[in-house]
């Protein structure tokens, strides 16, 4: 019998799953021999490889963070009560299975409008938390968008009976958070957990490679370039302090051969281009194959 496999519980715009393979290739060693004290992930995002990571090696301690509270508060929820999740998901499915189309689509918004209007003001909020997974299965190409005063304003998705409560999945996922410190916050907070042996990686809102091309919607503020140019020098100050930092970004040169953007920026790094697929965009002739850079300090 194969051995169950958590997996990222919400779709995500440059979600790593699809990379892994890749992205285990070019792992530290001392993270692959059993040797790594702390696993760091700031952007979590999906958290393709934070699930990866906690899945086939032996590390004390991992830690999470990302500036999108609403994200933060489902793997907090998650983790602390699981079984309250999957009552509120298990009665969103029930409800939206048992709809027309029409009444599914009306369904939606008032569950979105019904979302941005709860404001988080603790560590946990269940039914925040459970409309946030319930949108993310059912919105447009499973992006997270908001508007310029913090609002998830993704239009519905026209999907046929998605799966909303995915009980399995979720309880793995629950067992494996419990070593897990989930941080809100910018990625700086990181430093403060670099103990020992430490593995980073970094999985920023990606540069646009083109000058149309902006997807930065996680958070009403974006990043831009002289964002990238701050996490750079904070990457520098990891590696000061002993880490092994793995970063993935976008490669300029899919659009513009010249652009040493991140050439430039990473000098003194190893810089590796690998394959990948675009596959969040409005244009289906513009999703295909790209390549990715990967900057690593060992």
């Amino acid at each position: 019998m194969c051995k169950s496999v958590a997996k990222p519980f919400l779709k995500w715009a440059g979600g790593k799953s699809q990379l892994l393979d890749k992205l285990n290739g070019l792992y530290p060693d001392e993270l692959i021999n059993g040797k790594m004290d702390v696993y760091i992930e700031p952007f979590v995002g999906g958290g393709a490889v934070l699930f990866d990571v906690l899945q086939k090696f032996d590390i004390k301690k991992a830690v999470i963070i990302d500036l999108n509270k609403e994200l933060i508060n489902c793997y907090r929820c998650i983790k602390t009560d699981v079984s309250e999740m999957l009552k509120q998901l298990q009665a969103l499915q029930e409800q939206f299975y048992a709809l027309t189309f029409d009444e599914q689509s009306n369904f939606y918004l008032d569950v979105r409008k019904k979302y941005n209007a709860i404001r988080l003001n603790g560590h946990f909020d269940y039914e925040k938390a459970a409309d946030f997974i319930f949108l993310n299965k059912t919105c447009f190409n499973g992006l997270y968008r908001v508007n310029s005063k913090g609002g998830f304003n993704v239009p519905f998705g026209k999907y046929k009976n998605p799966l909303i409560c995915d009980k399995d999945n979720l309880i793995l996922i629950h067992n494996l958070l419990q070593k897990v410190t989930i941080c809100h916050g910018d990625y700086r907070q990181c430093e403060a957990y670099v103990k020992g042996k430490t593995f980073v990686y970094f999985d920023p809102p990606y540069r646009p490679i083109t000058a149309t091309q902006s997807f930065v919607g996680y958070s009403k503020n974006g990043f831009d370039d002289n964002n990238q140019k701050e996490l750079a020098e904070f990457v520098r100050v990891l590696k000061a302090l002993g880490a092994k930092v793995l970063l993935s970004n976008s490669d300029p040169k899919n659009s513009n051969p010249h652009d040493n953007f991140f050439d430039d920026l990473y000098n003194g790094f190893t810089i590796e281009r690998i394959n990948a697929k675009r596959m969040i965009n409005c244009q289906a002739d513009k999703r295909g194959d790209i390549t990715e850079i990967i900057v690593r300090n060992y």
